[in-house]
């Protein structure tokens, strides 16, 4: 009994540092990605993206730079445990603007998380005038996340947060965020509960109206007969 116990003891103790150990395995942080900022503006670490996807949103990217701007893409499975994603957002942007071999263009950085299915936007200090962290916030919570939320639609989320903000860049107005439609239930023949418990209490009423008639009308006919 005694070694029993001993076994189930171990079991339990494995099991739990398992638990442990899977979600720290996949979780990331700013110093899990490389101090060099790399050559690919698409870093879809969560492979959510198809490749034709992924080239898609590297040449919308690459066109930003028109404005002086280094955008990238960064697609993440979670974070580390007590990790925004805009806290995220901010250590890469320390990370990499670390790394004296980067260009001088400010960085302009897309972040969606698939666990929570929520995106960001963060940006250089120096982009900050012409794109407020308000703009930025909203974009990533609204225009972003709504695609997210609505099919985990990375690609279109993405495409959908660098039109909003190239607007911007380009020198015309906010669009602001999309345009939350309301949801109507289409029309349908099956009867809803109450008009089922409707029309049983009345097909009852009509069954008593026809006993309540036909069997006293019998009843005479056989007597008087």
């Amino acid at each position: 009994m005694k070694r029993l116990h001993h076994l189930i003891a171990g079991t339990l103790s494995a099991v739990f540092c398992l638990l442990l150990i899977v979600p720290a395995a996949v979780a990331v942080s700013a110093q899990d990605f490389p101090q060099t900022l790399p050559d690919e503006t698409v870093l879809d670490s969560a492979d959510v993206l198809s490749r034709a996807s992924r080239n898609e949103i590297s040449t919308r990217l690459q066109e930003l730079e028109q404005f002086h701007v280094d955008a990238r893409l960064v697609t993440l499975r979670r974070l580390d445990y007590g990790l925004s994603l805009n806290g995220f957002g901010e250590d890469l942007l320390d990370h990499w603007g670390s790394d004296s071999s980067r260009t001088d263009r400010p960085l302009l950085i897309f972040l969606e998380e698939t666990q929570s299915k929520q995106a960001t936007v963060v940006a250089s200090e120096e982009l900050l005038e012409q794109l407020p962290e308000s703009l930025l916030r909203s974009t990533g919570r609204t225009t972003m996340s709504q695609p997210l939320r609505d099919g985990d639609r990375f690609r279109q989320a993405t495409l959908d947060g660098m039109i909003r903000l190239e607007t911007v860049l380009n020198g015309g107005e906010d669009p602001g965020p999309p345009v939350q439609l309301e949801r109507t239930s289409n029309p349908t023949n099956i009867p809803t509960a109450e008009e089922t418990e409707n029309s049983n209490a009345f097909t009852w009423v009509v069954v008593l109206l026809v006993v309540g008639t036909i069997v006293p009308m019998a009843t005479w006919w056989i007597f008087s007969s």
